[in-house]
């Protein structure tokens, strides 16, 4: 498969893992989004004039783990070639152990996540994904982040045959990621109905085998 396409696919892929990721941390987590930081800053801003008892500390530490794991993953990506590299092979074998890690715990606690349990697990999630978010932006797929759907909306109704006319075919990997991070997020909220950890164990699954397939991939086109 041709880099572009390949690229496209697995951030795709990415994207609908971030809709289970943020189904799980939202019902999950009391409220609190560790994908979609737009969500924790509106969240954040109701909460701090008493919005229906609204999570302050979560969106929080949600916000500031996103931002160490985005800063992490521009740091370890300085300088590296573009595409797919050995780098960014480590970065999301680095989010795939991190989901799966955080999981484990999760089946073994019935009775609700103890509140600093709940802080640590959105904080180390908020990280993970801040480390997905760097990662996708400098493999730079066009449209699609993984982690926000926002401006692919945008783009997909502005360039549309009823806005400019200008879409030239990037339409289908628009609405191909809004429809999946809505699919993933509803695969997450039904997981959360059966299991927390179940959500997290398939979002880990998705990223590690986009992380074997990606640099087997990356392998086999620098050899060709």
């Amino acid at each position: 498969m041709p880099r572009d396409g390949f690229h496209l696919a697995m951030m795709l892929a990415l994207t609908f893992s971030t809709g289970i990721i943020d189904a799980v941390g939202y019902l999950g987590l009391d409220r609190v989004f560790t994908g979609n930081m737009t969500g924790n800053v509106v969240i954040l801003g109701m909460a701090l004039v008493g919005g229906d008892d609204l999570p302050v500390l979560g969106p929080v530490v949600a916000l500031v783990g996103f931002m160490a794991g985005a800063a992490l993953g521009g740091r370890v990506l300085k300088g590296a070639g573009p595409g797919w590299t050995r780098r960014t092979t480590v970065l999301f074998s680095l989010v795939a152990v991190l989901m799966l890690a955080i999981a484990a715990p999760l089946f073994f606690i019935e009775d609700g996540l103890p509140e600093n349990v709940a802080i640590g697990v959105t904080t180390l999630l908020g990280a993970a994904m801040g480390v997905q978010a760097a990662t996708a932006r400098f493999i730079a797929v066009k449209d699609v982040t993984t982690v926000v759907v926002t401006s692919t909306i945008t783009g997909l109704a502005a360039d549309s045959v009823l806005g400019s006319g200008t879409s030239k075919g990037s339409s289908p990997r628009r609405a191909a990621a809004v429809l999946l991070i809505l699919a993933g997020a509803a695969v997450g909220a039904a997981l959360v109905k059966w299991e927390l950890g179940a959500g997290l164990v398939l979002a880990g699954g998705i990223t590690l085998v986009v992380t074997v397939l990606g640099a087997i991939h990356a392998r086999h086109h620098d050899a060709g």
